[in-house]
Formats: structure tokens, sequence, C-alpha cells
């Protein structure tokens, strides 16, 4: 049976791996990005990801056409940055108001 505060703890992963996804995009969205950078955004909001969640993150947008990889070598070193894809930025547009009606209705307007 499983334990009522870990089923829990499951779940609100589950719930804050979607918003980090789409926090991941819509900065991608904004211009490219990479990981270190990602990590350090998402920690101004509170989200502790370690590059073992960041970075199969990026590639599951990755292979889902929402985002696509670009390297570049910075002071001799390889960096991927991943920027959104004309998929992407659709999927964004579609799901912004969907976002706004459940924050209005979870959070309350006002």
């Amino acid at each position: 049976m499983p334990v009522p505060g870990a089923e829990a703890e499951a779940v609100l992963r589950e719930f804050l791996v979607g918003f980090i996804k789409l926090h991941i995009l819509h900065h991608a969205a904004e211009g490219p990005v990479y990981g270190l950078e990602m990590i350090e955004e998402l920690g101004r909001h509170g989200y502790q990801v370690s590059p073992g969640t960041l970075y199969p993150t990026l590639h599951a947008l990755e292979d889902a056409g929402l985002v696509r990889r670009e390297e570049q070598v910075i002071g001799g070193r390889v960096r991927k940055y991943y920027r959104a894809t004309s998929a992407g930025r659709r999927l964004l547009a579609q799901v912004r108001p969907r976002i706004r009606e459940l924050v209005d209705e979870v959070v309350g307007s006002g």
C-alpha cells in the first residue's frame, strides 16, 4: 500500500515537471536558452532542478519537436542552445489562455 505522503509528493512532482516544461518553452520562444541558464532561471522561481532532471526534459521537448538544438563553441567548449520551433510557439500560444483560466480559477482573479 503506497504511503500517502509519498504518493502526494509524486503527484506534486508531476505537476511541477509540467510547469517546468512550459517555463522552458516560454524562454526558448523568447530566444535561445542553454541548460545552466535554465537551471538558474528556474531557481529564481523556487524550482531546484538538477542537470539530471533538466537535460532529459530538454531532450524530451526536442524529441517532441517543440525545441531544436543548436551547438556553438563558446570559450573552446561546445554549448547546446535550445530554441522553440514553430510547433513549440504554436503550442505555447494554445496553452497560454488555458493556463490563465486555470490560474484564475485555482488562485483567484482578484
